[in-house]
């Protein structure tokens, strides 16, 4: 081909053969580096992120896991402690539950654990067997009904299974606790669904470790029998005086003798509770400790029994001194602890079994 007139022919450039050319990679810009952290404390987040980590929330669940944590273990210490026996066994004739629920509560003139020194200290002379000083029912009910504190002297004379009629804490050496419930079910016609004991040595040792209980004497006490002697006015009484004071009946002050013992019995039960239930006590480890070290040795229950058992009681107890509790005595014929009066007594009984009210009338205060 001819080149056109005027137009000379452009070099042809030459063709390569083989791989194309290697390009140069694109350059990077260097990395930016962090400037220096200046010298000093750390800046205000860090700080504010390290004390998130114990913030108040914290802490106080923290605290509430270890108080849970505490309970729970002396829950289970306590439940696990206490002593049990078979207070409470199946027999022929035995009473229906009814309404409510009924406590048999005994403080037994038992010495065990007791050396001569202690015996001597706390008063407690020499009886010649095991019997009970204390004997009370308390009935719980389950309607609106207050609760029911009943003393049952010591001295009435009841039937006691196998052994003709008899004073009632003569049941207890005859054949224990379990005799002892039996002939309370029969006289009164109340099936007992739980039963505590305390003996001497306990009930004083309990007192102690709460550092005592305040009373307010009306007059001077002195028990001709036992020599104790309780001055008149508002006092701390120790385990010794405690025990002298809802044990004394041969005194001036208690002219109705059994009867008159069986009411203090009643106020210092009361007292006593609120000062175990109070903040002086539960919030007081030098009264807490004590208490919780020496209440499984003192205690006896059925074994059947537990502890939620027993802090049922004492809630339901704790308006004793307040009066939200009836207190009185099994109804008597003219003024004697030995004989019920039986028409009064068996109303009575009866106001118990289907939780009725129970008139003034028919208990002894």
């Amino acid at each position: 081909m001819m080149p056109l007139p005027g137009r000379e022919a452009a070099p042809r450039r030459p063709v390569r053969s083989g791989p194309p050319p290697r390009q140069a990679p694109p350059r990077q810009a260097p990395p930016r580096q962090a400037p220096p952290r200046p010298a000093g404390p750390p800046p205000r987040q860090t700080l504010s992120r390290r004390r998130r980590r114990w913030n108040p929330g914290k802490v106080l669940l923290s605290l509430l896991m270890v108080f849970v944590l505490f309970v729970a273990g002396v829950w289970v210490y306590l439940e696990f402690s206490i002593n049990r026996i078979d207070a409470l066994p199946e027999y022929e004739g035995r009473p229906a539950a009814a309404e409510g629920t009924n406590w048999l509560i005994v403080g037994s003139d038992s010495r065990a654990g007791l050396d001569p020194e202690d015996e001597a200290r706390l008063s407690t002379g020499d009886t010649g067997g095991q019997r009970t000083d204390t004997i009370m029912l308390a009935h719980l009910p389950d309607n609106d009904t207050p609760p029911i504190l009943l003393s049952l002297p010591r001295d009435s004379r009841v039937p006691i299974p196998g052994h003709g009629t008899n004073k009632i804490n003569a049941a207890f050496s005859f054949g224990g606790a379990a005799l002892l419930v039996r002939t309370v079910e029969q006289a009164t016609g109340l099936r007992i669904d739980h039963y505590a004991e305390i003996g001497f040595g306990g009930f004083a040792a309990i007192v102690d470790a709460i550092g005592g209980v305040e009373m307010d004497i009306p007059e001077e006490m002195h028990d001709s029998m036992t020599g104790v002697t309780i001055p008149a006015g508002r006092q701390e009484l120790d385990g010794a005086q405690a025990l002298g004071f809802v044990r004394m009946r041969y005194s001036s002050a208690t002219p109705r003798s059994d009867l008159d013992r069986v009411a203090n019995q009643r106020k210092f039960i009361g007292a006593l509770v609120s000062e175990m239930s109070g903040p002086g006590t539960l919030l007081n480890p030098f009264h807490l400790f004590p208490l919780l070290s020496t209440a499984p040795d003192a205690l006896t229950m059925d074994t059947g029994d537990h502890l939620h058992n027993l802090v049922g009681l004492a809630w339901a107890m704790r308006g004793i001194s307040s009066g939200g509790v009836v207190t009185g005595t099994v109804p008597v014929t003219s003024g004697s602890a030995e004989r019920w009066d039986k028409a009064k007594a068996q109303q009575l009984f009866k106001a118990l079994r289907t939780d009725q009210p129970v008139p003034d009338s028919l208990i002894v205060n």
